[in-house]
């Protein structure tokens, strides 16, 4: 069969118990279409690693609508009829369905019919653009109980979305997911054409969904919006204040929090721009002491700021081993992060902070950060940093600091 590695389920051959459902989330142009066409034939012709068992002979093809069954998943460019070798099956409009000269049959749904699943049963299902399934419950629902012939199997394919099934699947632990980028199927790619959308999508929500096949969400508690966020990213002006803020880890282990290293400055009209983000776990002290210093150098900065709860003053200490003459501003959290954050998201909301580029692991914090204190479950290190920057910058009272440029 043809396709790379990851589209083509190798795992089934080297799993005593392998998962009956195939979960493919990719980026657009990754492949999803032909990993689809090439698992139907697999099954048909029970070649393996797609069967287990000779030859599945029921199937069904579910798509958004009809239309997008037929016009992608059995005649699109990489659909089933399309890259067939040997004999093609034919396909049967009247009744909605292919047919293979061996008697297999792959039938034709919409999700904006699911009652049209009722009846029908199948030893096999392919699921594209799962994500963007109309009645999408009630859809997978019925295929769950048509799926009751010999050893039932399902392939999934979709661009990713924040919805809840989909989202549950991709924890669930009899689910395999296999994520694709659009640039690993580059090769087959118009030219230029994954230059030009990474120039205008990289690293937005947009592009990392729709590029690079991640499911990117926002809480619904979380303090910031991306949206928000992407919409007001511009490059920095003159600034007046350059700040690095560092919230150190307790411990310099692999799965120890990160280190937050985050530099912001103040523009001229009062408002805050987010330079950098060299946040990092698994830093040695000296490692995340050197790390900030020469953030410092680099953007010609006025001092770091360092939360001192965890190290005292250990802090201080190592970034004047690395470098004496670096002016340190320590700082000590008196209120839990929530509180500390809560002003800092309204200067956002208010339009006084922006970034001045994208800063996808950031920006990913920020947005799964909770009142719990946590973001993904973890210490949000990053968001640590940036708000000990920003209240450095906008939310202490001190004397008008001299114009610095960016140097």
């Amino acid at each position: 069969m043809r396709g790379r590695p990851e589209q083509i389920p190798i795992w089934r051959s080297l799993l005593a118990d392998p998962p009956e459902t195939w979960l493919v989330v990719g980026g657009r142009g990754a492949g999803k279409t032909l990993l689809g066409a090439e698992w139907v034939a697999g099954l048909v012709r029970g070649f393996p690693p797609y069967s287990r068992r000779p030859k599945y002979r029921n199937i069904a093809l579910v798509g958004e609508t009809l239309a997008d069954v037929r016009e992608v998943m059995i005649d699109g460019p990489s659909g089933i009829r399309t890259v067939a070798r040997g004999s093609r099956p034919r396909f049967e409009a009247t009744r909605r369905r292919l047919v293979w000269d061996n008697g297999a049959v792959a039938q034709a749904f919409s999700s904006e019919d699911p009652d049209s699943l009722r009846g029908p049963q199948f030893d096999a299902a392919w699921c594209d653009e799962f994500a963007k399934w109309k009645n999408l419950q009630a859809t997978w629902d019925m295929l769950q109980f048509g799926l009751r012939l010999g050893e039932p199997l399902q392939l999934i394919t979709t661009t990713p979305r924040p919805v809840k099934l989909l989202k549950q699947l991709m924890a669930h632990e009899r689910v395999h997911v296999t994520q694709m980028r659009t640039a690993d199927n580059a090769q087959n790619l118009a030219a230029g054409f994954l230059a030009a959308v990474k120039e205008r999508y990289g690293e937005t929500r947009l592009g990392r969904q729709e590029l690079d096949g991640e499911l990117v969400e926002d809480r619904d508690d979380a303090l910031w919006n991306r949206a928000k966020i992407e919409a007001e990213t511009a490059p920095a002006g003159e600034l007046r204040r350059i700040v690095v803020a560092v919230d150190p880890p307790a411990s310099a282990t692999k799965r120890s929090d990160a280190c937050g290293i985050v530099a912001a400055g103040l523009e001229a009209d009062g408002r805050a721009v987010v330079l950098a983000d060299l946040s990092a776990a698994g830093l040695s002290p000296l490692e995340w002491a050197g790390r900030a210093v020469a953030l410092y150098h680099r953007l010609g900065a006025d001092c770091i700021v360092a939360e001192t709860n965890q190290g005292g003053d250990m802090v201080g200490t190592v970034i004047t081993q690395v470098d004496p003459a670096v002016p340190v501003r320590p700082v000590r959290a008196s209120r839990g992060k929530w509180l500390r954050a809560e002003p800092v998201a309204a200067l956002y909301q208010q339009g006084k902070v922006r970034h001045a580029e994208r800063f996808a692991a950031l920006e990913d914090e920020m947005c799964d950060f909770g009142p719990d204190g946590l973001a993904n479950g973890r210490s949000p290190d990053r968001v640590d940093a940036l708000v000990w920057a920003v209240t450095e910058l906008m939310l202490r009272q001190r004397s008008e600091p001299r114009v610095r440029g960016m140097g």
